[in-house]
């Protein structure tokens, strides 16, 4: 009975100790947390996703709180979020529109041929490294999913041997474009469903060698615009969202259809 007695008074005692230990430690490193970092942190949607350029939205509130990011900063929340977190911290939300990734390319398996199996690691990055031009087209998507890889909201999906992203899901937070080692993916205004779905650079005969549904450079979109929104730029046609008002006389006049009015 006395050795029970006497365990039971040591753990006791031990038990004290350590927990004098824990308050005096938590005193003596106490670090006061800025109330405003908690409510910035409450208006982040949470994704986590890194695309802000802070590891979570936990380092992205506290960049905020101290100044080192705006307040529009989290591309994911779009200007509602924007616009809270500027509430919070007493200035100015600034333009922070929502957008949505959209893949430049529309070279599907009818489009284009195959001139090449890969064979190696189901990797776009590893796959461009290689130097191996998979389809006809040496500008199009290589169909391996780097991009599907890394969307956090499975808002990508390889179909037909192109990217084709669900606007519906995204959040606009731009990892799948930063993964895409052709650069074909990029971010645009979610209100706005006009966009040239190629990102050949080759003069016209050249892209219908390739791909029979490629931007020839004719130039017939940039004569329809009425609002000077669209040009051909080293012989692609390339939107200017700020001037775009979604008429569609651009899509309507395209003869190869590469213009798109659906998103």
């Amino acid at each position: 009975m006395s050795t029970v007695i006497i365990t039971a008074v040591v753990i006791t005692l031990v038990g004290v100790v350590v927990g004098v230990a824990l308050v005096y430690t938590g005193k003596k490193f106490h670090v006061e947390v800025d109330q405003r970092e908690v409510e910035v942190r409450s208006c982040l949607p949470g994704n986590n996703c890194g695309a802000c350029g802070f590891a979570g939205c936990d380092a992205m509130a506290a960049a905020i709180v101290a100044g080192d990011a705006p307040a529009n900063g989290c591309p994911v929340g779009g200007q509602s979020v924007a616009d809270k977190i500027s509430a919070v911290m007493g200035v100015a939300a600034g333009e922070a529109e929502k957008r949505v990734a959209f893949v430049r390319c529309k070279g599907n398996c009818s489009v284009t041929t195959n001139q090449a199996n890969y064979v190696g690691i189901q990797d776009c990055r590893s796959a461009s490294l290689s130097g191996i031009s998979i389809t006809s087209c040496d500008y199009g998507c290589l169909g391996l999913g780097s991009c599907v890889s890394v969307c956090p909201e499975h808002a990508i999906v390889v179909k037909d041997g192109v990217a084709v992203v669900s606007r519906e899901k995204c959040i606009g937070c731009g990892l799948c474009a930063k993964a895409c080692p052709k650069s074909l993916i990029e971010l645009i205004p979610v209100n706005n469903y006009v966009a040239v779905q190629c990102s050949n650079k080759d003069k016209g005969p050249q892209v219908k060698k390739v791909c029979s549904a490629g931007c020839i450079g004719c130039m017939l979109c940039t004569k329809q615009c009425e609002f000077d929104a669209i040009h051909v730029e080293n012989n692609l046609a390339r939107i200017d969202y700020s001037k775009c008002t979604q008429c569609g006389k651009c899509a309507e006049k395209c003869p190869v259809k590469v213009i798109t009015i659906k998103g």
